[in-house]
């Protein structure tokens, strides 16, 4: 009887004390540690590992989220201001810059390009600034370096920065600039901006040649002294001050500076992470980077979890108090004047599919996310004039929408080395425009974006110098200008172009076999399947077929270094807002396999290229419209891309989140946002409230098995005991 009581008190306990506790307690469904309630964090997701930290090597996006809330380069962008602008970072003003002619004499500033001997930014960077506490800069009693040589019994037991007892710190100085900039040219790192630095930076290419003669015979992580090796083209002049020289006139130098490649690295950082046994453990700067920015990386697991934590050593800044005239209705000037950075830490977690994503952020548990097309409806409606506004449910959860324009390009690029689909033949040329012509942008667009796009016409989007609007701006090898649009050629014509190349209705004219081509493509996108199964439709309607192959980032990035990749799909946000920024990805002399630069096509047209070096440098005006336009002209002539589409970015974040003002370029912006966790709180209680109905049914129908069973149980005791009383009398 006493079992029966015990299993009833259990089923009761189980079912109703849970419910009880999540009345007065958290949400059953809250992602995050106890420890972490209420505190001011922001929640951001990610949904590609980044692969390199090391500001010499980062090039994507992924990893830029988090290299430029650390690393802090001589210049940035106002937060607030459009067109974009440059302002001081480290830097403790503008830099001055001096054009000289070749007798050595200071030119004035409306000298023309062509009397530009060579050029002098002088940089003086601000006084008092600090790293970031890290074991680097920890110092014995002795004034010794702490971990130089690494002792092993510290090796042993540490896994991360935070294992380290001891840290320091020290004051920012010039030294560490110019040590950056020496580290383009290390051989052991690959700088993807090599070429394009060594044909304006002197000696640049020399330090890379002798350091790649002192790296024979050294093991692969062995650490090379920087000091001990001169680069001509930049010069130390003070503690605080020092001087790039570069070939002839280009002024893109400056917005250069505001990048990663140009923030400081010192000399100790770089010594204390190539001892032996660090890289075995992903104890390195490109997984640990050291700066001296609002916030430093705490905590690293690229698959799951990435945490940053304020910087205490940061330098005072302030908010802005200038801006776009709409910017102090939308609450962008109301933190005017006030310390930044707000918040204390930034989580983010690693999300693979788009609707966890998408349910945690409706949770409360994102502070903002992208609108993917899986819910796009949900999030947004638009109207018959084309109007762009919220759905009702984001409304009533107070959720905003922020749209912009993304100075971006995506493009599936034809390997220009390819037997098939490469070279300059007319046989490859009309292969690669049939193609370009077949698949169609604007469905791809409708389908798969919900319309945010425009159709790619070369290789500058909308928002940069050089885009232009109308049939001025269409690729006429691709569309057609009818009735005041731009209307893509018939898939007849394609398929005319497919058997001028060689292959009508998709077979090798000679051998009879089919034409089959193949895309090589990362995994774990949104909507992977789904894309490939629609692009590979496309190649069907001229008889091609399409072999899509899919692997990881490092396999993708290791093809197009060696040039195996037949078609690839890549994007590229701006840089800077700059055409060269756009045309330089075309540039013959920075093709991936021949000198490892974003050329990954490895396009190459002497015309072309002789051109870019004269627009390079120009100042915006007719002259140089006139050559972009033929530079357009020629890409799509030649057709080395297929000018996929231009992106148009619709985010959404909580009515709790604040400061928040889109612009790719920038993106230094954590130091600037800020939430309110109090609110945050609220919503997330009343929008995770357990729905404890269930519980009680479940509690019914437990009560109404075990009752009649307990009723049973009873009446059989009764029974068996009158049984042996009577047995008894």
């Amino acid at each position: 009887m006493r079992s029966v009581h015990r299993l009833l008190a259990r089923v009761v306990i189980c079912l109703v004390v849970p419910a009880l506790l999540a009345a007065c307690g958290r949400a059953w469904n809250d992602p995050y540690p106890a420890a972490e309630a209420g505190k001011n964090i922001l929640y951001a997701a990610f949904t590609a590992k980044p692969k390199h930290l090391d500001p010499v090597q980062s090039y994507t996006e992924d990893e830029a989220t988090f290299l430029y809330q650390i690393y802090e380069p001589p210049l940035q962008y106002h937060y607030l201001k459009r067109p974009y602008t440059l302002i001081p970072g480290s830097a403790a003003r503008m830099p001055r810059v001096t054009r000289y002619d070749r007798a050595g004499a200071v030119l004035p500033d409306d000298a023309p390009n062509s009397a530009v001997d060579h050029t002098v930014f002088e940089i003086e960077i601000r006084h008092g600034v600090r790293y970031q506490p890290h074991p680097a800069f920890a110092l014995r009693p002795d004034g010794a370096p702490a971990y130089v040589p690494m002792p092993a019994a510290v090796l042993e037991k540490v896994n991360t920065m935070g294992d380290f007892p001891l840290t320091g710190t020290r004051e920012l100085v010039a030294d560490d600039f110019i040590y950056q900039l020496k580290r383009l040219a290390s051989p052991q790192l690959h700088s993807p901006i090599l070429e394009l630095m060594s044909g304006y930076i002197p000696g640049l290419k020399r330090l890379h040649e002798q350091l790649v003669a002192a790296a024979k015979g050294l093991p692969e992580d062995a650490w090379l002294d920087l000091d001990e090796f001169t680069l001509d083209g930049v010069e130390r002049v003070d503690r605080y001050t020092y001087r790039i020289r570069v070939k002839g006139a280009y002024p893109q130098l400056l917005y250069w500076m505001s990048m990663q490649f140009f923030a400081p690295v010192p000399r100790e950082v770089d010594r204390f992470f190539h001892q032996p046994g660090m890289a075995a453990k992903n104890l390195t700067l490109d997984w640990w980077p050291v700066g001296t920015g609002p916030y430093m990386l705490v905590e690293n697991d690229p698959n799951a979890r990435m945490v940053l934590a304020r910087n205490p050593n940061y330098r005072h800044e302030t908010y802005p108090c200038q801006g776009e005239p709409e910017d102090g209705p939308a609450g962008l000037l109301a933190d005017c004047g006030k310390p930044i950075p707000f918040l204390d830490e930034a989580v983010f977690t690693r999300e693979k599919e788009s609707i966890p994503y998408w349910t945690k952020f409706l949770q409360g548990y994102y502070d903002a996310s992208g609108v993917s097309s899986d819910n796009f409806d949900q999030a947004v409606q638009i109207s018959g004039e084309g109007e762009v506004s919220l759905s009702d449910e984001m409304r009533d959860k107070g959720i905003e929408l922020v749209t912009s324009v993304s100075p971006s390009l995506f493009y599936m690029g034809f390997n220009m080395l390819d037997g098939v689909v490469g070279g300059d033949s007319e046989r490859a040329r009309k292969l690669r425009l049939a193609v370009s012509i077949v698949i169609d942008q604007e469905e791809f667009i409708s389908v798969f974006l919900n319309g945010r796009g425009t159709p790619g016409m070369g290789p500058i989007p909308t928002g940069i110098y050089g885009s232009e609007e109308g049939e001025a701006g269409i690729n006429p090898f691709v569309y057609d200008w009818k009735d005041g649009h731009a209307v893509r050629k018939p898939v007849a014509e394609a398929r005319q172009l497919l058997a001028e190349a060689g292959y009508p209705n998709g077979r090798d004219a000679k051998t009879g076999e089919p034409l089959v081509l193949y895309l090589d493509t990362t995994t774990g996108g949104m909507g992977d399947k789904a894309y490939s199964d629609w692009l590979i439709k496309q190649f069907h309607k001229i008889d091609v077929q399409l072999v899509v192959r899919a692997t990881d980032w490092n396999r993708f990035q290791d093809k197009l270094r060696k040039g195996s990749a037949q078609l690839f799909f890549l994007g590229w946000n701006a840089d800077y807002p700059d055409p060269e920024n756009f045309f330089f990805l075309l540039h013959g002399p920075q093709s991936r396999v021949t000198s490892q630069g974003e050329n990954a096509a490895n396009y190459r047209n002497p015309r072309f290229d002789a051109l870019f070096e004269k627009m390079k440098t120009m100042r915006n005006g007719p002259e140089r419209l006139a050559i972009i336009r033929e530079m357009n002209h020629i890409v799509q002539h030649d057709a080395p891309w297929i000018f996929a589409y231009y992106p148009k970015a619709y985010v959404l974040q909580h009515g709790w989140m604040k400061n928040r003002k889109p612009g790719k370029i920038i993106r230094n912006t954590l130091k600037y946002q800020r939430v309110d966790p109090a609110l945050r709180a609220r919503e997330r209680a009343e929008w995770n409230q357990p729905v404890l109905w269930p519980l009680g049914l479940l509690a019914l129908v437990g009560a109404a098995i075990v009752l009649p069973a307990l009723r049973r149980y009873r009446a059989h005791e009764r029974t068996t005991a009158a049984t042996h009383e009577t047995g008894r009398g």
